[in-house]
């Protein structure tokens, strides 16, 4: 029995929550999410990410069907994507307040035992298993570029002053590139899909030692208030979806 949790906090220091989520099931075994940090100042960020997600799940809610293979799926979620690009271009083009607004977006689909995930930007998707926890996006960042340029170390990236400039955003142009992977969703699994309010604080090692003690629902409590205890610089979101099978 697949479960949804989703939770998502203002943090300590910033005046309003910019991030966005939304979460559910299709049937017993198949379900959906979507988690957005937007950016453009408050204004902005509220607005891009809020649109993006209605958009997302209205899209993903009318067009899922039990039965559809990996090929319909990835459609789906591309045509869902592109629709929320548009929308959130279009509304940036006729509020010269929203002009350059944009938004992370990780949206995913659990169906048929495998996770489907599209992403632009540094918000983050994670596969917890018994086997450990596998990060399944990565950062479309100035940082994650220069890691893998060999310019900085992994550990160097997580203090960068430029860690916050990501290279990818929904709704910043008329369309957006977006990676997308198809994963084995073992039965008992966990996906996690966090902004990097989370990942700025929590390390993968600590989001996993966690995940092994608690179910969904105090799995999201519990890594929001870590966050928080950390610092809590910024709007933290994270989404469960939970195979309840083990």
């Amino acid at each position: 029995m697949l479960k949804a949790y989703s939770r998502s906090d203002i943090g300590l220091v910033r005046k309003s929550n910019e991030d966005a989520c939304r979460s559910g099931v299709f049937s017993e075994h198949a379900g959906w999410a979507v988690v957005c940090d937007g950016m453009g100042g408050v204004n902005g960020g509220n607005v891009a990410s809020s649109v993006a997600v209605e958009k997302i799940s209205a899209f993903l809610l009318s067009g899922y069907h039990e039965g559809m293979d990996g090929p319909a799926v990835r459609e789906l979620m591309a045509s869902a994507v592109a629709r929320a690009n548009g929308a959130v271009h279009r509304i940036a083009g006729s509020d010269s307040t929203l002009t350059g607004m944009g938004t992370t977006v990780v949206a995913a689909v659990v169906c048929g035992g495998k996770i489907h995930v599209a992403h632009a930007g540094d918000s983050r998707a994670y596969l917890i298993s018994s086997d450990g926890i596998r990060q399944l996006t990565t950062d479309h960042s100035m940082v994650q570029e220069m890691v893998e340029k060999g310019d900085i170390t992994a550990q160097q990236a997580k203090t960068h002053p430029q860690k916050n400039i990501i290279t990818r955003a929904l709704g910043v142009e008329p369309s957006v590139r977006v990676d997308y992977s198809e994963t084995p969703f073992p039965p008992g699994s966990r996906l996690l899909i966090c902004t990097d309010g989370l990942t700025n604080y929590l390390d993968s090692d600590q989001i996993f030692s966690l995940a092994s003690k608690l179910n969904g629902d105090q799995l999201t409590e519990q890594l929001i208030a870590r966050a928080k205890s950390a610092g809590g610089g910024d709007n933290i979101t994270v989404v469960v979806l939970e195979d309840e099978a083990a």
